[in-house]
């Protein structure tokens, strides 16, 4: 685990970290409402793509802060969707796993909101996740 916050980060890296949950939950909203489903369209949607980078050149300011866990919230949430979604495309190629493909799929995109909504209130309540 990372060290405890130690100072308080500037204001303009609280909001990049606001647009960045914007972004993540933007494209996961694109899978909600469109025919793609959640988790694919995290991953593949520009605004999620672009989030990450964000949180990757970015994450050294966030260190120290109460930031920090945000970023790595964020980073870890992406990567792990992205591995979940690499096991259900295994899975799917195999006749008998396209029921478990399936199930993977929409137990990620269920997780990816999960983790958009529970990081974003803890950073509205200016606390770490």
């Amino acid at each position: 685990m990372s060290t405890p916050a130690t100072t308080q980060p500037s204001e303009s890296l609280v909001r990049l970290t606001h647009l960045i949950y914007g972004l993540h939950a933007f494209s996961a909203l694109m899978g909600v409402i469109s025919t793609a489903a959640i988790v694919t369209a995290f991953l593949t949607g520009w605004p999620s793509i672009l989030a990450v980078i964000l949180n990757y050149a970015k994450r050294s300011e966030a260190r120290g802060t109460y930031l920090e866990s945000h970023f790595s919230w964020q980073i870890r949430t992406f990567w792990g969707a992205f591995g979940w979604l690499v096991l259900a495309l295994f899975l799917f190629v195999t006749v008998i796993g396209i029921p478990f493909a399936f199930l993977i799929i929409v137990a990620t995109g269920l997780w990816v909101l999960y983790r958009i909504i529970r990081g974003w209130l803890a950073l509205n309540d200016g606390r770490r996740v």
